[in-house]
């Protein structure tokens, strides 16, 4: 039965927790007034999920929203923040500042691939995954839809939708300033100005943030920590109301990140005391386990990471009455660079004459220019409707080498690969240009059948043509046939990738504040190239990894959701869950190949998700909040061509279970001053790493408290917020093989900002 399960039950006993808080609350408040000045309601959240503004609790999805004010006081600063307080996402950070992968449901995103969701900023969406990871601030809204969303936010929205909002100029001259002081030497400080420079015309909001820190992860063998971090950004909005019909709005983004990376470490290596591998134990595979943590590196080459981010869009709507056209463009730049130690990651510099211990290094520069052209109609009762085109045209050059470490450092190698008697010569030289075209076409259409009953139809096309020019100085091994520099033809591969996504949805209002939902769709992430060669070395690595192909499929899925929202006792209480089911062909999964340091997807036949949301939140009393949340998603490896002895196991990268929950209280102190008090609890359920299951990382919690004092008019505040308050040591991931990288400590840090 549901109550025995050990991982759900913390849960559901919070659940029941708040109702019973609820009626005592209740009962106070009926013989106490109110004396914070503080209204015991919960907020009334507006989300955009549906392109139009809506209440959340109408909107026939499963949505996570935030505020400005609930991002400010969860101290939300980085996509991790937001992810780890909603319910069947998680997202693992390693290896570099703009690698990441998120999974959603039971979908999975891999490194150098697609995402399995559209994250959109100010309706533009973000055409590369290494954009993700940026510090956010400045922030008007943030809101998680759950499900396929294709139709309405574009290509690889096969799991979901994360929609940003930044803060958006008036008439009034605004802003902010924030002075931010913490733990591994943090310093940062953000702001922001906005104002019109002719009213009611044209205004701007200019943004800025700055960090610089030393790092929280001992590196024992260069005695100083592995994972700095120096960050810059720029933001500049203007908007322009050209006439009572049309609106323009032009918007840079300019990114600098300094910052440690690939500070993997290699379980099976011993360790001698000074760091440097124990060489009678360097392939000791009985160490393998995803709960072996090491919360230090060893690596003799310190990890440099870096990522360049230039953005320019321009987004432009116009009122024909009958409907509305918006159009957009965006340019984007990405160019990161990460030089680090080679496998296994100590302090030596020759392992059985070299043949191990190296260099290695992987440069990326993506360039893309996407447009969007959308034409909505009216927010009215009856019928609704919208409909568009979308194209993108990327080109990604990609270089990965393995070098000799020779003790004297690591180049910064790009287009070419470092020749014999440099400082670290090439041993192994990957190297790809890739141009790809997206396009689609795509339309939803909602009905109001009858006041209460709406039905919903969505449609979306996805094309996408990849071409891949192979670097011909690759190791013959790696190289198409017949690829040389007199044969240039020969070195290039092409595919295309192509699918319809269609959706059904139903919504039924069973009163003002109750509805039930269905849904049923299709998604599409496309296939791509992983770099030449990387099959034949997968096959020949120690141990030998099965199923790398050097072409890789596209992902469908088809979902069924079921969902119910509500509003209880006067408002006070929400709650929303969802159940789903999802059949995933060619599911991605990631592998590294140490010896080339290659980093390659592989697909599993099929796999099927099923699982579902249940969150609630409450005002106990005046100015006192309590939330939960849950996510369950079970995974199962329907078939697995490369290892039928896989099938009927979990799938890799899905925590079979999230939760949190967590209570905020603000009250009064004087009457000019205000207290705020929160605390959230997170944790991520048991979770495999590989189709074979081969070890599991166990379950983790992590406790973030904050406490803060603010003016009660709002002009300043200042608050101390500790994250991982347990220090809890676990590994950030493993990868198959025993490659880890450990997670964050204990973070404490003091932020104080003024608004104006």
């Amino acid at each position: 039965m549901l109550s025995h399960s050990p991982r759900l039950r913390p849960t559901l006993l919070a659940l029941a927790a708040l109702l019973a808080m609820q009626d005592a609350a209740q009962a106070q408040t009926a013989e106490t007034k109110d004396s914070s000045n503080e209204s015991q309601s919960l907020e009334t959240v507006v989300v955009r999920a549906r392109g139009r503004d809506e209440n959340q609790l109408t909107v026939p999805l499963s949505v996570k929203a935030f505020s400005a004010k609930a991002i400010e006081d969860a101290g939300i600063r980085k996509p991790g923040d937001f992810v780890a307080i909603t319910p069947n996402l998680s997202l693992a950070e390693t290896q570099s500042v703009g690698t990441s992968f998120m999974t959603i449901r039971g979908l999975s995103q891999v490194r150098n691939g697609e995402a399995p969701m559209a994250v959109v900023v100010d309706g533009v969406i973000q055409s590369d995954a290494k954009q993700f990871t940026q510090d956010l601030f400045d922030i008007q809204s943030i809101e998680v839809l759950r499900g396929p969303q294709g139709a309405l936010y574009g290509r690889n929205a096969s799991g979901g939708a994360i929609l940003i909002r930044t803060k958006q100029p008036t008439n009034t001259t605004a802003g902010f300033a924030q002075l931010t002081l913490g733990t591994g030497h943090e310093k940062a400080v953000q702001g922001a100005v906005s104002g019109a420079i002719v009213d009611d015309k044209l205004f701007f909001r200019l943004a800025g943030s700055a960090t610089d820190r030393d790092g929280y992860i001992d590196n024992r063998f260069l005695n100083r920590k592995a994972d700095p971090y120096d960050n810059k950004t720029l933001r500049a909005l203007l908007k322009w109301n050209v006439s009572d019909a049309m609106s323009v709005d032009m918007r840079a983004n300019a990114v600098r990140d300094r910052a440690g990376g690939g500070n993997f470490q290699y379980q099976p290596t011993h360790l001698n005391a000074d760091c440097t591998a124990d060489l009678a134990n360097v392939f000791d595979f009985s160490r393998l386990s995803a709960d072996r943590v090491t919360p230090f590196v060893c690596a003799n080459n310190f990890g440099k990471n870096t990522r360049d981010m230039d953005e320019l869009t321009l987004k432009a709507d116009y009122d024909f009455g009958f409907a509305t056209l918006s159009g957009t463009f965006s340019h984007n730049k990405v160019v990161e660079f990460l030089a680090a130690d080679q496998f296994p990651y100590t302090g030596s510099t020759n392992i059985f004459g070299g043949l191990f211990d190296g260099t290695q290094t992987q440069y990326v520069n993506v360039k893309s220019n996407s447009y969007e052209l959308r034409l909505t109609s009216p927010s009215q009762k009856g019928l609704r409707w919208m409909g568009g085109i979308y194209g993108l045209h990327t080109d990604r050059f990609i270089s990965s080498t393995v070098g000799s470490d020779l003790g004297k450092g690591i180049l910064e190698l790009s287009y070419d690969p470092a020749p014999a008697g440099s400082i670290n010569p090439t041993n192994s030289w990957l190297a790809d240009n890739n141009h790809n075209k997206a396009s689609a076409v795509f339309g939803n259409i909602d009905y109001d059948i009858t006041p209460s009953l709406e039905g919903s139809l969505a449609l979306r096309y996805d094309r996408d043509e990849r071409r891949q020019v192979v670097d011909y100085r690759q190791a013959s091994t790696t190289l198409p046939a017949g690829c040389t520099a007199a044969n240039p033809a020969a070195c290039t591969k092409q595919a295309t990738y192509s699918a319809m996504q269609p959706k059904v949805s139903l919504r039924y209002k069973i009163d003002s504040s109750s509805l039930v939902y269905a849904s049923l769709g299709k998604g599409f992430r496309s296939g791509q190239f992983n770099q030449s060669g990387v099959a034949a070395a997968a096959a020949a690595a120690t141990p030998a990894v099965n199923g790398v192909k050097d072409q890789v499929g596209a992902e469908l899925t088809q979902s069924l959701e079921l969902g119910y929202k509500t509003e209880l006792l006067g408002g006070k209480l929400r709650l929303a869950t969802a159940v789903f089911q999802t059949e995933v062909t060619n599911a991605p999964y990631f592998v590294f190949i140490g010896a080339v340091g290659a980093q390659v997807m592989v697909g599993i036949d099929k796999v099927r998700l099923t699982g579902g949301e249940i969150e609630a939140s409450t005002s106990l009393a005046p100015g006192l909040d309590a939330y939960a949340g849950l996510g369950v998603t079970e995974s199962t490896i329907k078939a697995y061509s490369v290892n039928p002895d896989a099938v009927g196991k979990r799938a890799p990268y899905v925590p079979n279970m999230s939760a949190n929950m967590g209570m905020q209280y603000r009250f009064g102190l004087t009457p000019g001053l205000r207290m705020v008090l929160r605390g959230d609890v997170a944790q991520k359920g048991k979770q495999y790493w590989d189709p074979e299951n081969s070890t599991a990382r166990s379950a983790i919690t992590l406790v973030n408290l904050r406490a803060g004092i603010e003016d009660a008019k709002g002009k300043w505040s200042t608050s101390l917020s500790v994250n991982n308050a347990t220090n809890k040591i676990y590994n950030a991931e493993w990868v198959s093989g025993g490659f880890t990288q450990p997670s964050l400590p204990r973070i404490v840090r003091v932020d104080a900002r003024y608004n104006f």
